[in-house]
C-alpha cells in the first residue's frame, strides 16, 4: 500500500508539473500575441501619422506657391477635398487644362510652312519642314528643318476655336550661325482638320524679334500638316 500511494503521489506530481509547463507556454503565446497586437496598433498609428503630416505639407505648399491666379484655367486646381472633411471620396484632377477640346488636332505630323507673299522669296518655297506633335493638354512642340545651332525646336499652345480649327500661339528662341542670340521669334497658326483627321491646312505667320522686343522681320504663308501613325513609311516624311 505504501509503495502504491508512493507511486500515486510521484504520478500527480508529474501531471502537476505538466500543468504547469502547458499553462506557461499558454502564457507566453498570449503575450506574443498581446505584443503582435500591440507593433500593429504602432504601425497603424505611425502610418497614419505620416499620411496626416504629408497631407498638411501639400496645403502648405498650395498655400505658398499657389496664388489667387493659380485657380484659374491653364493653372493648379484646387484639391477636391479641401474645406470638407478630412477623410472621404479622394479625386484627381488635371494640373493644367486648355479651353474647348480637340481630338482631331491632337497627334504626330509631318508639316511644312510654304511661303506666300513675302518681297524676295517666290511663292511656294518651303520655309521649313519639320515635325510637330499636338499634345491633349492644350501644348505643341516642333522639331523644325532649321539648323540646331540656329534653334530647331520650339513650343507652344494651343486652343481651338470651331469644330475642326484651331489656333497655335508658338515661340522660339533665335540664334545665327556663330551661335550669338537674335532674339524670340513667335509662330502663330490658323489651322483647321480635315474629316478624316489625317491632314490639316492653314496660314501662318513668323516674327523675329531683338532681344528687346523690337521687330526684326516678317514672313507669311501657307501650313500643310499631314498625321504619322504607327503604319507611316519613311517615305512620306522625306
Amino acid at each position: 500500500m505504501t509503495n502504491s500511494y508512493a507511486f500515486l503521489g510521484s504520478q500527480r506530481d508529474k501531471a502537476k508539473r505538466a500543468r504547469n509547463v502547458i499553462d506557461a507556454a499558454i502564457d507566453n503565446r498570449r503575450q506574443g500575441k498581446n505584443a503582435m497586437r500591440t507593433m500593429f496598433k504602432m504601425a497603424i498609428t505611425a502610418t497614419l501619422a505620416m499620411v496626416l503630416i504629408g497631407m498638411g505639407f501639400v496645403s502648405k505648399a498650395n498655400a505658398q506657391c499657389a496664388g489667387s491666379d493659380s485657380f484659374k484655367a491653364g493653372g493648379i486646381q484646387q484639391q477636391s477635398w479641401e474645406g470638407g472633411p478630412l477623410f472621404g471620396t479622394a479625386s484627381f484632377l488635371q494640373v493644367a487644362s486648355h479651353t474647348g477640346g480637340g481630338a482631331g488636332i491632337v497627334g504626330f505630323w509631318k508639316v511644312k510652312l510654304l511661303s506666300e507673299g513675302n518681297a524676295g522669296i517666290p511663292d511656294g518655297t518651303v520655309l521649313d519642314n519639320g515635325f510637330v506633335q499636338w499634345h491633349s493638354d492644350g501644348t505643341e512642340m516642333m522639331n523644325s528643318s532649321r539648323a540646331p545651332i540656329t534653334q530647331s525646336f520650339c513650343m507652344g499652345v494651343w486652343q481651338k476655336t470651331g469644330p475642326s480649327s484651331y489656333q497655335l500661339n508658338h515661340f522660339a528662341l533665335g540664334w545665327d550661325s556663330s551661335s550669338n542670340f537674335i532674339g524670340p521669334i513667335q509662330l502663330q497658326e490658323s489651322v483647321t482638320v480635315n474629316k478624316k483627321s489625317n491632314q490639316y491646312t492653314g496660314t501662318f505667320t513668323i516674327d523675329q524679334y531683338d532681344p528687346m522686343g523690337n521687330p526684326l522681320g516678317h514672313f507669311a504663308g501657307n501650313v500643310a500638316a499631314t498625321r504619322i501613325t504607327v503604319d507611316t513609311p519613311v517615305g512620306d516624311v522625306l
